[in-house]
């Protein structure tokens, strides 16, 4: 017979965070998101000639990625590409209390997320309600679950170089996706 469930000791259940500490992921700035498929499924389509041909998972991937300004309007969006299994994109909030492209910093008060209190206007906010977007229109449209991975990678883009490095970087994904290592 099993035994009840462990009871939730935050010392053994807590989740590392991958979250540069005391930054400010609500100030302006320029951000390069990854966020990855449920056991690295290829669910939004395939790569044929260098190309991304998105599959109707993929398609909903990308008009929810493009939506994001109209639900956050102090935010932009550069390059973007959903591959097979994984999306990558550069988000950058323009409202907040510091400049495009700041270096981290603790000079302003850090608005670190506790489970249940998300912080409006974050970067982890933006990310969670676009993973719940793409999830629910899947799930409601094809009864399909299992869409995302736990978490994402997040960088924070520091300057001009670095942000037309990984523009590149984003734009010729699938050209390179042979040699991704998202690439099974």
């Amino acid at each position: 017979m099993p035994g009840k469930p462990a009871k939730f000791d935050p010392n053994k259940h807590h989740r590392k965070s991958v979250r540069l500490p005391g930054y400010d992921y609500s100030q302006a700035g320029a951000y390069f998101v990854t966020i990855v498929t449920f056991q690295r499924e290829c669910i939004f389509g395939k790569i044929i000639n260098e190309a991304m041909v998105l599959s109707d998972f993929g398609r909903i991937a990308d008009e929810c990625w493009r939506a994001i300004p109209k639900h956050f309007p102090f935010v932009e969006l550069g390059a973007h590409v959903v591959m097979p299994n994984h999306v990558h994109g550069i988000v950058i909030i323009t409202g907040g209390r510091g400049t495009i492209y700041r270096a981290p910093t603790t000079e302003h008060a850090p608005t670190a997320e506790q489970f249940g209190k998300p912080t409006a206007g974050s970067l982890p906010t933006f990310v969670r309600t676009y993973k719940a977007a793409v999830t629910r229109l899947i799930g409601r449209e094809y009864n399909a679950t299992g869409i995302w991975q736990r978490s994402y990678y997040e960088h924070i883009i520091r300057n001009e170089r670095e942000m037309g490095s990984i523009w590149d970087y984003i734009e010729a994904n699938p050209v390179h996706w042979q040699d991704d290592e998202e690439n099974r």
